[in-house]
C-alpha cells in the first residue's frame, strides 16, 4: 500500500508525542538546569523558556497539524540549542552500546526537518 499521507501522519505524531514527553518533564521538575547552561555560555537566561516552546507548543503543533512546518521548525531551533549547550562534547562519541551519543537529538532535529521539507500531509487540522 503506498499511502505517503499516512506516513506523514504517523512521522508527525511519533515526533510531536516523544518530544512532548520531554516538555512535561521540564513542566514539573522546572527548567533551572538550562538557565544555568545558558548563563555559562554569556547567553540570557530568559531564553530558557523557549523550551517550553520547542518542548510543548511546538509537538502539539505536530500532533494535531496546526501549522506544522513551523512547529517542525520550532523543533529543530530547540534541538541545536540543547546541541549547541548540552551535547557538544558528544558529537563524536559512542555510547557503551556502540551508537552514536547524540542518537536520541539527532532523530528530534532530522525528523522535524523532514516535516519541514515534507509537509505535514492531508490529515491536518491546517496548513
Amino acid at each position: 500500500m503506498h499511502n505517503p499521507d499516512i506516513g506523514k501522519l504517523i512521522l508527525r505524531l511519533t515526533v510531536g508525542i516523544l518530544m512532548l514527553f520531554h516538555g512535561v518533564s521540564k513542566l514539573t521538575s522546572g527548567i533551572a538546569g538550562i538557565k544555568g547552561m545558558l548563563a555559562a555560555n554569556g547567553l540570557p537566561q530568559f531564553f530558557a523558556y523557549g523550551v517550553f516552546v520547542g518542548e510543548i507548543i511546538a509537538p502539539l503543533m505536530l500532533i494535531v497539524g496546526f501549522y506544522s512546518r513551523i512547529g517542525a521548525a520550532l523543533i529543530v531551533v530547540n534541538m541545536l540549542f540543547a546541541i549547541g549547550l548540552a551535547h557538544m562534547g558528544d558529537i563524536f562519541a559512542l555510547s557503551g552500546h556502540g551508537g552514536w551519543r547524540l542518537e536520541l537529538q539527532a532523530f528530534f532535529l532530522f525528523t522535524a526537518l523532514a516535516l519541514i521539507f515534507t509537509g505535514p500531509g492531508k490529515y491536518k487540522f491546517r496548513h
